[in-house]
């Protein structure tokens, strides 16, 4: 990192940096001040639009070299740096070093997601001497709110959540201090000035006094809060009373669907869980995800027909001092059936809680807790939100263009992107957009990021489906609009994410619930030759009728007769997992299907999972939940079986058709012997694997591929993930997929970003 051309001056040596990144908001301005006068250097440091501007200057020989290595190794744990840029410039002799202010103007400044305490704020705030002693909005520099409370940029304490808190004379003291840890920390409060908790009674709204010790006295006794923490509120109950957990169910309309836990500490959560290295790191990390975890002990009416538990640990002072009272409770975002998160008393929290424990620091946008895995040591996104919104993604140089755009991903499951100056930003997840206050969540979510990050979008990108929300929002934006097809923009987003140069081909294995194809019907079993330029439709799952449209996702069953009919030439033979639906009801979902009523075509891997879960008897009549069935069937998978089934693959051109005729027959044939259903979804999960490496095989012969993509919301399986990784490997293929993102629908926003930038560079070239 030597700066080059150093010009020696009469009275001494002189250097310009440029720091690009997350370097605002997140004490790096204090720190270069303090590693400055370690150097012993002069000069100055700033925000800038684009980032942080330093100036440095030293009457004795040198080229900065031990600065500049410091600041890329030694930088905030906040931070995060993208760029360095630094020349030689003229000997000012200046006297001192100083943090200057900001300057508003042209910007585009990233800003830090919501950060869980630090360990040095959560000692003082166990310190009973310190002054914050059990102040539950204790931070620093380091850590608490940021995307959540922040209103604009430059990130200034007046344009944030904060504003209408005057700081005391010990907390503007620290605040204006660069040798201490809160200098410029937006935040900042105490007990003297800041944020103060209530507890209110949730029918009058009545303050209860004892506070948070009161709260907890109350989870203990049976009552259900709801909890205001960083991005909204959260529904709180004791995790091992059964009772409240079933009533909470009931408020809820959440009948089987897994509620997410927040444990004391990681001694308790291995009570019930099992625990490797890397999932342990992630879990104390200051992101703070809930993550899925191994069954170890059955925590009756968490996680029911599953075999993981959703866990996370305490991420803001107030939930570390709720749980000095508990070491375990339910922690599930507080949001009526398919709508938002909640962030303010008035939108109705009180129908869904006995008390709330809330407090005065007014939330400006509102994010759910972050989802996820861990697979081969890295992890998998189910629901990528709090904790990592919205750190930025640079794109591939050959892709960086001077235009701003707009991408509004899918229907479900939705996020949006914006792209400027080479980075993209990608939003918190915001649900399905058919729900009313999901749309309203989307619009208020563009409003708010193209305005902090002061994005003018040029274009508007959307799904190729005609009658998505998405659709229709960017028909009546005014700007040019681009349509990318669903599966074509899920394989983009690992390649925009892994910085694949634009003129490698792939192989995107795409499985999911449901896509718009071109040819109108309802993909979701594809295998993409692509480019950023384009697709090509190499093989895909051979089609079966959904009978009953969108009901066919919701009752598996129906799937269920349809794949046993394309097996059987329309014939329904005797299957004991049929049992349990009427005569009539199969009469009629026959019928629909041999006639082609209200049945249209479809290549769904996940309608595929629908049927074997139904037929291996794990499945429900009606799913309460999107991939109820198929999380079922991954859950009772077999560890450690090679056995897979047949399958065929038919035609002579592109596209191919698979066909699981013979995976169904056989199939059958195990559970008429009564093979159990752990075996059955082990052996299914195998075939699917042995499905993707064929196809593989054939793009490599045919044209030459050598990279796979897994997309889609199938690839949150597990096991199918790793089992098709592994055999991929073995046979030297390089396997990506979304690392930093979900690789179901929250990722298509991203794709359709990749897809516009390389449109628009190839129509200037």
């Amino acid at each position: 990192m030597k700066t080059k051309n150093m010009i020696k001056r009469s009275k001494g040596y002189a250097a310009d940096v440029v720091v690009f990144g997350v370097v605002q908001g997140v004490g790096f301005r204090p720190f270069i001040y303090r590693l400055a006068h370690e150097y012993q250097y002069k000069g100055w440091v700033k925000n800038i639009g684009f980032g942080v501007e330093i100036r440095i200057e030293s009457e004795k020989k040198t080229d900065f070299e031990g600065f500049l290595k410091d600041l890329q190794e030694k930088k905030p744990p906040l931070s995060q740096i993208e760029e360095t840029i630094h020349k030689s410039a003229s000997f000012q002799n200046i006297k001192d070093f100083t943090i200057k202010k900001s300057k508003p103007g042209e910007s585009f400044v990233f800003i830090s997601p919501d950060i869980s305490i630090c360990e040095e704020c959560h000692q003082e705030m166990m310190n009973h001497p310190d002054r914050r002693f059990h102040y539950p909005f204790i931070n620093c520099t380091n850590c608490g709110p940021r995307y959540t409370i922040v209103k604009s940029l430059p990130y200034d304490r007046k344009q944030t959540t904060m504003q209408g808190f005057k700081m005391c004379q010990d907390c503007g003291t620290e605040y204006t201090n660069p040798h201490d840890r809160r200098y410029h920390a937006q935040p900042i409060a105490c007990p003297v000035c800041g944020p103060q908790v209530s507890l209110l009674l949730s029918k009058t709204g009545k303050e209860i006094k004892g506070g948070i010790s009161k709260a907890a006295s109350l989870i203990k006794q049976g009552q259900i809060l709801a909890v205001k923490g960083l991005g909204g509120f959260h529904l709180i109950c004791d995790a091992k009373n059964y009772e409240v957990v079933r009533h909470l169910r009931e408020i809820k309309e959440r009948k089987t669907k897994p509620l997410a836990l927040m444990a004391r500490d990681l001694t308790t959560i291995e009570k019930y869980a099992f625990l490797s290295t890397e999932e342990k790191r992630i879990l104390v990390s200051a992101r703070r995800p809930i993550i899925l975890l191994k069954k170890k002990r059955e925590i009756k009416g968490i996680a029911p027909f599953l075999d993981e538990t959703a866990f996370m640990l305490p991420y803001t002072p107030l939930h570390y001092l709720l749980l000095e009272h508990l070491d375990l409770i339910v922690a599930t975002s507080s949001n009526k059936k398919d709508a938002p998160i909640m962030k303010e008393e008035e939108e109705g929290i009180g129908e869904l809680c006995d008390y709330l424990l809330t407090h005065d620091r007014p939330i400006h946008m509102r994010a759910d807790d972050s989802v996820l895995r861990v697979v081969n040591s890295e992890p998998l996104f189910l629901r990528r939100a709090r904790g990592y919104v919205p750190y930025p993604q640079r794109v591939p140089k050959e892709l960086e263009i001077p235009h701003h755009i707009l991408a509004l991903g899918g229907e479900l499951k939705d996020t949006i992107s914006l792209y400027k100056n080479g980075y993209v930003i990608t939003s918190q997840f915001l649900g399905d957009l058919d729900e009313y206050q999901n749309y309203k969540y989307f619009k208020e979510t563009i409003h708010h990021l193209t305005k902090l990050f002061e994005v003018k979008p040029e274009v508007v990108i959307s799904d190729l489906h005609p009658n998505f929300h998405t659709t229709r929002y960017a028909q009546k934006s005014g700007l040019p609009h681009f349509q990318v097809q669903h599966h074509f923009a899920h394989v983009l987003a690992p390649l925009l994410e892994h910085k694949i140069p634009p003129q490698n081909k792939v192989l995107g294995v795409s499985l999911d619930g449901y896509g718009y194809g071109e040819d109108g019907q309802a993909w979701g079993g594809e295998f993409l030759l692509a480019d950023y330029s384009s697709y090509k439709r190499f093989a895909h799952f051979k089609y079966v009728p959904l009978p009953g449209g969108d009901l066919a996702a919701k009752q598996p069953w129906r799937m269920a007769i349809s794949y046993i009919m394309d097996a059987f030439d329309s014939k329904l033979p005797e299957v004991k997992a049929l049992e349990r639906i009427s005569k009539n009801k199969l009469k009629t979902v026959m019928s629909m299907i041999e006639q082609k009523i209200n049945s249209p075509l479809s290549s769904s891997c996940g309608r595929l999972f629908d049927a074997v879960s139904f037929l291996a008897g794990l499945s429900p009549l009606e799913v309460e939940f999107e991939a109820e069935a198929p999380m079922r069937l991954e859950s009772a998978a077999k560890d450690g079986k090679e056995e897979s089934y047949g399958f065929s693959v038919e035609g002579n051109k592109l596209p191919y058709q698979i066909s699981f005729t013979q995976t169904i027959k056989s199939l059958l044939k195990d559970l008429a012997k009564e093979i159990p259903p752990s075996l059955v979804s082990a052996k299914f999960h195998n075939t699917l694997a042995r499905v993707i490496v064929l196809m593989a095989d054939r793009a490599r012969k045919d044209y030459g591929i050598n990279t796979v993509v897994f997309v889609g919301g199938v690839f949150l399986n597990k096991k199918l993930l790793q089992r098709a990784k592994s055999l991929l490997e073995r046979k030297k293929f390089n396997v990506l997929r979304t690392i930093n993102y979900s690789p179901n629908d929250e990722s298509i926003s991203i794709g359709q970003i990749a897809y516009g930038l390389n449109k628009l560079k190839t129509k200037k070239g």
